[in-house]
């Protein structure tokens, strides 16, 4: 397709939750308006399943029991939804919402702003919340581009993922930390804020849940990474911390008792290291920030470390607020840098719009197994 041109339509992802308690996943035709002064239109040949789109595209349904729902012209997947998450999600109800946070594309077309017509042509990331289409009219400030010969596969995950990992540890330096811990260390994720880690010197406690993933993290160069499966895995994350003085820790598991353990074994490093007893415990302030929810039942905390200590919840987006501007513009940057290298991200499976609603595939990408991450192809 020549440059300055695009289709009037064009096919994209919804998603529908109705009272019946489904939510229904569909290919359907949608609008692509003509470019604003300051707007663009994105060609989308990539945009990544991240765990933070299965919200909006299963509102919290069981997607292992979804079922084929289209119409013989559209295809589609309907999915149960708990009536509880239906009460929780009233206001969505019978709306046909937009889903995917992220993508990469080529801007096929812009407005007559200088800021959109330096970027006819140019291969950008992009964040906008409706990433899961063929074509998207979008502002430029969603739109970051990449260097000339950047694959637009490697641009769509320029956001999510690398934003919070750098995120994580620009959080660890203002709240005084010096090295920290995370919970999903083999993931895409995990595998970016090691490598940044290792550039910037910071300490990093990597767990993972297979031998096969200390296997990778350990080729990747990481010095410290403990198998929450193994026996040892306790004695191995005490020493972890020991070596590395981590206080913080980012987890994207959420449930169970993998937090409270973690603070539990950074009391245990503190007061080896405290000058006398207190009942009150350390005075060494352990933080733990969720930041993810892979699973969903009860977090346990069993208080066998001290009174300093926090626990709460972490988000990217008021996290970039929080930091301005200026420093939200020098990270993406350094995204932009290191697309290929420091946030290169790896994929196990890549969907059209019609397979991410067969519900086959649904059942394997909503699992949001480690290495085997979806990405969505929609020119396919």
């Amino acid at each position: 397709m020549a440059i300055d041109a695009h289709p009037e339509t064009c096919l994209e992802l919804r998603s529908t939750l109705t009272d019946d308690g489904i939510v229904t996943l569909g290919v359907r035709p949608s609008a692509v308006s003509a470019p604003g002064d300051d707007q663009v239109v994105v060609r989308i040949e990539a945009a990544p399943i991240n765990p933070s789109d299965l919200g909006m595209l299963f509102a919290g349904g069981d997607a292992a029991a979804g079922l084929p729902a289209g119409d013989g012209v559209h295809p589609a997947v309907g999915v149960p939804v708990a009536p509880a998450a239906v009460a929780a999600q009233r206001a969505r109800l019978g709306k046909a919402m937009p889903t995917g946070n992220e993508g990469g594309g080529v801007v096929v077309a812009a407005g007559s702003s200088p800021a959109a017509q330096a970027l006819v042509g140019k291969v950008v990331g992009f964040l906008s919340g409706n990433a899961y289409a063929q074509y998207r009219t979008l502002h430029v400030s969603q739109c970051l581009p990449m260097a000339d010969g950047t694959d637009p596969e490697d641009a769509a995950a320029a956001f999510v993922n690398p934003l919070t990992a750098l995120g994580m540890v620009e959080t660890m330096r203002a709240e005084g930390h010096t090295a920290l811990v995370h919970t999903v260390g083999a993931s895409n994720l995990g595998l970016m804020l090691n490598r940044i880690c290792l550039d910037d010197g910071v300490g990093l406690v990597n767990i993972v849940r297979k031998p096969e993933h200390v296997e990778l993290l350990r080729a990747e160069g990481a010095s410290h990474v403990v198998d929450s499966s193994a026996d040892t895995f306790i004695e191995d994350l005490t020493d972890a911390l020991r070596a590395t003085g981590a206080t913080i820790a980012f987890d994207a598991i959420g449930g169970g008792d993998l937090p409270g353990t973690i603070l539990s074994r950074m009391e245990k490093v503190a007061s080896e290291q405290a000058g006398e007893f207190s009942r009150y415990g350390s005075d060494t302030h352990k933080q733990v920030y969720v930041y993810g929810g892979l699973d969903r039942s009860p977090t346990i905390l069993r208080r066998d470390f001290g009174m300093s200590w926090s626990i709460g919840g972490w988000l990217l987006t008021p996290f970039l607020v929080k930091v301005g501007q200026e420093a939200a513009d020098r990270l993406r940057q350094r995204v932009a840098d290191e697309i290929t290298t420091t946030f290169k991200s790896t994929y196990g499976m890549r969907l059209s719009l019609a397979d991410a609603v067969d519900p086959d595939q649904v059942r394997r990408y909503a699992k949001m197994a480690t290495g085997d991450k979806a990405l969505v192809t929609p020119q396919a």
